[in-house]
């Protein structure tokens, strides 16, 4: 973003953190919602692998120049970009995606309201960066936020959730991002571009193995049109530029401020149920929209 002029809206876009992060969020919400419904459409590694391959493959023409010049860079810090890719592409989403094959999105939104803390955890233990007490207050509110949201306003349905090995791989999926998420802070220092383009190439490598294993196993794969835009979709919006974006977040304003930003899914998810799928609006809606919104505020401040 070095070679965009200073005062160019491009330029002003990738330094607004907040915007990029909730951009990200929404990306995100659909994403969780997109891996239920393709359920038995799309084996789940294979729509992992698929999913960033064809990011990479959109991603290089804009990366080719400073992909190119950076490289020297990138193969400097090999081991640490390889870390990257397998926790935040190859890993993260086939665990994601194979965990939403037993369980229900109601459940990989209430798992994802522990994102932040999970990453607070990994930056703890990696570099003795501790959340500070505002972020623990903001991440408390807004998570609380997140449940009123989920559970319709009635706290007391946590008890009738079922908990199931999907669940578990989704939890295992948010504690690989969490070391993804830990790790940005050591990111070596390229273009934005150049760094996407090399974890996602590599990211899509790794997980052609498993797919193919995947596939040969019998798994069935579809080819509707359910799953060719569920693929497109998930190329685009919550791999290519989600991933720019929550980049960009972090090296504005770091691991433990752009955390929280992970609870204005079910804000958006929820959203999205009332402008598309027709839900009325209810008083627990704006009671959880405030208390994420103002949770992510208090967190997200210096």
């Amino acid at each position: 973003m070095s070679s965009t002029p200073k005062h160019s809206p491009l330029s002003w876009f990738a330094n607004q953190p907040y915007l990029l992060l909730s951009l990200t969020s929404l990306f995100w919400a659909g994403n969780i919602v997109l891996g239920r419904y393709v359920a038995g459409h799309v084996p789940p590694v294979t729509l992992s692998c698929v999913r960033w391959i064809g990011a990479f493959f959109l991603l290089l023409p804009f990366a080719w120049v400073p992909l190119r010049s950076d490289w020297p860079v990138i193969r400097k810090h090999l081991p640490l970009v390889l870390v990257l890719a397998f926790t935040g592409f190859a890993a993260n989403t086939a665990l994601a995606y194979w965990g939403l094959q037993y369980t229900q999105a109601l459940n990989g939104l209430l798992i994802q309201s522990s994102g932040p803390l999970c990453v607070a955890l990994w930056t703890l233990i990696l570099f003795g960066v501790r959340l500070t007490l505002a972020q623990l207050l903001g991440i408390v509110v807004s998570m609380t936020g997140v449940f009123v949201i989920i559970l319709r306003g009635d706290l007391t349905a946590l008890a009738s959730i079922e908990i199931n090995k999907g669940d578990a791989m989704l939890f295992g999926a948010l504690l690989v991002f969490g070391i993804y998420s830990a790790l940005m802070i050591k990111r070596p220092v390229t273009h934005p571009m150049s760094l996407i383009a090399a974890t996602t190439g590599f990211g899509a490598l790794m997980s052609v193995p498993a797919s193919l294993w995947e596939l040969n196993s019998g798994t069935p794969l579809f080819f509707d049109r359910v799953t060719l835009l569920a693929l497109a979709y998930a190329v685009i919006f919550p791999s290519a530029l989600a991933y720019l974006f929550f980049n960009r977040g972090i090296a504005l304003i770091g691991p433990n401020r752009a955390a929280p930003f992970l609870h204005l899914m079910p804000v958006f998810g929820s959203a999205m149920a009332i402008v598309f799928l027709g839900e009325q609006p209810q008083a627990f809606h704006l009671t959880g929209y405030v208390l994420v919104i103002s949770g992510v505020i208090i967190a997200s401040r210096r």
